[in-house]
């Protein structure tokens, strides 16, 4: 804890983490009929501009409604991190507890989450030049070559890294080139400073069996119908014609944009999409499942359970007490 708050009770800030199509969006609306909340985005997809449909942002109405923030913050051009998530967060909650509002932070991108809580090693500032350099490698031998190498560099970090994962591998054999020193040597040597504005109030909505899960798939593919009836193919199209993207962009890497980027590019045929997008969006479920499971500092509910609201209220106004 700050030395600079003991004896200060902290304002309240509610956490609402769970999988994709879980219904945290739905409950967050819910959450700010009963208290004065204004939402936090907790999407690393959401931070784009123009890209409303695949990433599920709230409407129009529901912006009017409830006030939100960190949507539409960035060109699909530009990369977001977790510190300046963790930075523009910390903003957010400091101005909404400034104003009497309770922040309500909302979304399934785990490692914000994390980052948020547990603060952020000091690393090394971007090496543009180097990362432009490992683009033009990767152009030529494939990322799955540029993740061996970080292997014999820094096998900690290539161990918990896919191949493909280029974001990440060329984050981090930009930070063992300029540095001489591995990316998991910085993160474990660099203190952290985990200071919040706020005492987070955390739930976790996720499945307590497998047949929640199949609710889950089930609700997977129901959206992801809906988003190709409400246009998103069109979505693709606007941002290939009005953006100067490729296809390693983390915008472009997000599911359901890259599949759909892939049938553009005639690299991936058109009548395999749906198929792909579902699994792909199935697989991201599980791995924020397990995020979630590791995050026992958040109440977990059952996202199906006919009694969720009334169960969330109850956690939230215990906090508030």
């Amino acid at each position: 804890m700050n030395k600079a708050h003991l004896g200060k009770k902290l304002p309240p800030a509610i956490v609402i983490a769970g999988p994709t199509a879980s219904g945290k969006s739905a409950l967050a609306l819910q959450l700010a009929e009963h208290f004065p909340c204004e939402v936090i985005s907790v999407d690393s997809a959401q931070v784009f501009r123009d890209m409303d449909i695949g990433t599920a942002k709230p409407s129009a109405a529901e912006r009017a409604a409830v006030p939100h923030h960190l949507l539409d913050l960035i060109s699909p051009e530009d990369a977001y991190s977790a510190a300046r998530f963790r930075a523009d967060a910390i903003a957010a909650m400091t101005d909404i507890t400034a104003r009497g509002k309770i922040p309500l932070l909302v979304g399934g991108t785990m490692l914000y989450l994390k980052a948020l809580r547990e603060g952020l090693a000091a690393m090394p500032s971007a090496n543009p030049l180097l990362r432009t350099l490992l683009e033009t490698e990767a152009h030529e031998r494939g990322w799955p070559a540029l993740h061996a190498e970080l292997a014999t560099l820094d096998a900690p970090t290539a161990a918990r890294l896919a191949p493909n994962d280029s974001q990440r591998i060329s984050r981090a054999l930009e930070v063992v080139r300029a540095t001489g020193r591995p990316l998991s040597q910085w993160i474990a040597e660099q203190p952290r400073d985990a200071t919040l504005p706020c005492t987070l109030v955390g739930i976790a909505l996720q499945p307590a069996d497998q047949a929640d899960r199949k609710v889950l798939h089930e609700r997977i593919a129901q959206r992801f119908d809906a988003m190709l009836a409400a246009g998103l193919v069109g979505e693709v199209e606007h941002l290939r014609t009005c953006y100067h993207l490729h296809a390693d962009l983390p915008s472009v890497r997000c599911v359901g944009y890259r599949q759909i980027w892939e049938v553009l590019e005639k690299t991936s045929p058109h009548d395999t999409l749906r198929d792909k997008v579902i699994f792909a969006t199935r697989q991201l479920a599980k791995r924020q499942i397990t995020w979630l499971r590791s995050m026992n500092w958040l109440t977990p509910i059952t996202f199906t359970d006919a009694l969720v609201t009334e169960k969330t209220l109850s956690v939230v106004e215990k906090a508030l007490d």
